[in-house]
């Protein structure tokens, strides 16, 4: 009894690391997830349709009654403004994710997420949102870390060298339905252009984050404008998933993994997710959420090799590797850059919004 009500206390003093946990479990879970559902025959537009349209449904109860009291207006110009971001941000990048993911893996989709902190962070700079000085020691942090960061992404996508025989047992599932499962990313060719498919849903996720700064300064109800985006971003891809597939059947849902996955990604991914991430940013800051997304690479990798033999290449670690130590390279330079400039008042007057959104750095 003790012991129990020791890990009890130990949950509760260190809450911020379980959530923190908890998001890069669900992370994981959506990739495999999304893979699976895509590769049993689900057209990946239609997935996007189906994903917004639970988002929107989920977190419209929690931003009418979270943030009915928060002023915000809503002109015609916002409006027009927001549905273009969500045009450029969420629909451009979650269809061009769930087309890739057909051609690559749920490890790679993971591994690749790994890049948004340090496009973002490139995307800023060319932008001149963002500064670095290469004189100090965080400025070179951030340019390495860069440079590591994306190269690693390109060796894990286009290096594979001898595969890793560590895990050599036999899974509960059978050879044939992995055969299935990963039947679309076979051949070279459409590895390639997974990977460079994926990169670029990466792209467009990091502009999507840019871009939030300056709406939320117009409209500072985060849960109303998060739920308002996802709700255009379902508009829009319906448009785009008719043009594409025409046969009714494809957008039939029965109680299969298909549902399953679509319930998983748009309630417990868009809602729980992205709540447990803004609180845990009120308590310990965004470096401390971004310092745990290569945990989502590590559980995916592990999963998919027990559950779907799914084999990890030399190449594949190595790159994952870069990835990794490129993305905490920018992560310390950024946060010694902010260390240094919390002397300044205008640091200290900079509105919370901007950080709670750049956390979101899954799709």
């Amino acid at each position: 009894m003790k012991s129990l009500f020791g890990y009890v206390m130990i949950m509760k003093t260190h809450k911020p690391y379980v959530a923190m946990l908890f998001v890069q479990l669900v992370y994981a879970g959506m990739a495999m997830f999304s893979k699976v559902a895509i590769a049993k025959g689900m057209n990946p537009f239609v997935f996007v349709v189906y994903r917004q349209a639970f988002a929107s449904v989920a977190l419209a109860p929690f931003a009418y009654f979270y943030e009915s009291n928060k002023s915000a207006l809503l002109s015609f110009n916002l409006l027009c403004m927001i549905f273009l971001v969500s045009l450029c941000g969420l629909s451009l990048s979650l269809n061009l994710y769930y087309f890739a993911i057909n051609y690559t893996s749920a490890t790679f989709a993971a591994a690749t997420t790994n890049t948004i902190p340090v496009v973002t962070f490139v995307m800023a700079l060319l932008l001149r949102m963002e500064s670095v000085s290469v004189k100090r020691l965080h400025g070179i942090a951030k340019v390495l870390g860069s440079v590591v960061g994306i190269s690693g992404a390109l060796v894990f996508a286009f290096v594979k060298g001898p595969p890793l025989k560590f895990m050599s047992h036999e899974s509960s599932i059978s050879k044939e339905s992995v055969e299935t499962s990963l039947k679309s990313s076979s051949t070279r060719g459409e590895w390639v252009k997974g990977s460079l498919t994926m990169l670029l849903a990466n792209t467009a996720w990091s502009l999507w984050l840019i871009l939030q700064g300056p709406i939320i300064k117009q409209y500072p109800a985060k849960l109303r404008l998060t739920t308002l985006q996802c709700f255009f971003s379902c508009i829009q891809s319906v448009f785009w998933a008719v043009a594409i597939e025409r046969n009714p059947s494809a957008w039939r849902l029965g109680f299969d993994i298909h549902l399953l996955s679509l319930i998983y990604c748009g309630v417990g991914v868009t809602g729980i997710t992205y709540w447990l991430q803004v609180w845990a940013i009120e308590k310990k800051g965004p470096v401390f959420i971004a310092m745990f997304t290569p945990l989502a690479l590590i559980i995916t990798a592990v999963l998919s090799a027990l559950l779907w033999r799914e084999p990890l290449h030399l190449g594949s670690v190595g790159g994952a590797l870069l990835l990794v130590g490129g993305l905490y390279s920018v992560l310390w330079g950024k946060n010694k850059e902010e260390g240094k400039g919390e002397t300044n008042e205008q640091k200290l007057d900079k509105p919370k919004e901007e950080t709670i959104l750049e956390c979101i750095t899954h799709h």
